[in-house]
């Protein structure tokens, strides 16, 4: 199988996740639900890059779109819109502007930096100067820990009360879904596996979807019994 498969496939799952969710931020208007809509576009974006370079070669705008989206903003988007979820509006809304305001210097620091993509012969942070490679760890880890920390602990809360066990278990297949393109972006930059991170960014976005589903049909049901 040509890897340069797996990234479309990817995209394609992550924009119809992307759009299940904002067609209910406009159904109920939550904020978390439009901030994960813009981080599974984000997912969406970044993957399609991949998609591009595999397919038709690299070039310096897809590397930045790549970068930015994929290497800096869409773990930290993801983990925004848990935390709006799990905080107070107050505190929410103060560190979404803290992020916005950085993903505005994150985004003028990508597209103005001087590139050199001549040693690269696969997609690589290295081509990055080494400041915004630290930004991209700064965003990686909140949106990392956002995600998982927020996931385990709703998991605990439901399952400590014994409410919604549907949710118990989305919550931990979303924790689980979460970690593995972070695993694989570990073995990107370690071994230069690019199988490893294709395949682990797609069976990563399955489980979160699958997660997100099983809330759906959880709460569905608890409608039905009421």
């Amino acid at each position: 199988m040509n890897i340069t498969v797996i990234p479309l496939v990817s995209g394609i799952i992550s924009a119809i996740f992307a759009i299940a969710v904002l067609d209910q931020f406009f159904a109920r208007r939550k904020p978390y639900q439009l901030i994960w809509s813009i981080g599974l576009f984000m997912y969406s974006i970044s993957t399609m890059t991949e998609f591009w370079t595999g397919a038709w070669g690299l070039n310096q705008s897809v590397y930045r779109l790549w970068y930015l989206f994929g290497a800096i903003l869409v773990a930290a988007y993801l983990g925004m819109g848990t935390l709006y979820l799990l905080v107070r509006p107050r505190v929410s809304h103060t560190i979404m502007i803290v992020l916005l305001v950085a993903s505005a210097y994150a985004a003028f620091k990508v597209f103005s930096v001087s590139l050199d993509l001549s040693p690269l012969t696969q997609l690589s942070g290295s081509a990055m100067e080494p400041g915004l490679r630290l930004i991209s760890r700064s965003f990686i880890i909140f949106g990392t820990i956002a995600l998982i920390g927020g996931a385990i602990y709703s998991a605990l809360v439901f399952r400590k009360h014994r409410l919604m066990p549907h949710r118990v278990t989305s919550n931990i297949l979303i924790a689980v879904g979460v970690m593995l393109p972070a695993i694989g972006g570990a073995s990107l930059r370690a071994a230069e596996s690019l199988a490893a991170f294709y395949t682990l960014e797609l069976v990563g976005i399955i489980i979160i979807f699958i997660g997100f589903l099983r809330s759906q049909i959880g709460r569905a049901s608890c409608r039905e019994r009421v």
